[in-house]
This record gives structure tokens, sequence and C-alpha cells, in this order.
């Protein structure tokens, strides 16, 4: 991977939070990204709900995360990818 941007995603300095998805903060333009060795990288579907969040440190990804929600916006699904390690979670959004 590479450090070149891509106007398909946004940039991120961090996140805050434990929850899923990641609450990414401190956007950051694409003219602020090459003074960057670590950042968070998004895309986001029509609804503006992040599907893809990467952590990438010196051009590399170390982390990602792929989320899938249901038709009510709500989080149903995410895949994080740590190197080998791949976390699988169905999230149970029923109330009651």
């Amino acid at each position: 991977m590479t450090n070149t941007p891509d106007p398909k995603y946004r940039y991120f300095i961090s996140y805050s939070g434990v929850k899923l998805p990641l609450n990414l903060v401190n956007e950051i333009t694409l003219e602020q990204l090459h003074n960057r060795n670590t950042f968070y990288r998004a895309s986001y579907d029509a609804q503006g709900k992040m599907v893809l969040c990467q952590k990438v440190i010196y051009g590399e990804v170390d982390t990602q995360h792929d989320y899938e929600y249901n038709s009510d916006g709500q989080l149903v699904y995410a895949r994080v990818t740590e190197g080998d390690d791949v976390k699988e979670l169905n999230i149970d959004v029923s109330t009651g």
C-alpha cells in the first residue's frame, strides 16, 4: 500500500470511544495528509454510513474495519482485520 491520497476516502487523525463503528475525529485534508505517518482513512455509503475504516502506518494498512448496516441504518456486522487475525462480529440489534 502507498500513502497516495485517494479522493474517495476521508482522512482523520484519530478516533474516540470504544463502540463500533469507530468514531473518527480530527478530519484532515488531502494537503495535510503528506505530513502524517499514521492516519485513518474511511469510505462511506450513500447514506453517510462508514463502510470501511483503515488505520494506515507508514503507508501500510495496519488495521481494517468493514461494516454492514441494516435498512434502518443500524450496524449489524463488522469484520476487524489486524494482520492475519480476522474477527467477525454479528451484532444483534433486536429490541425485546
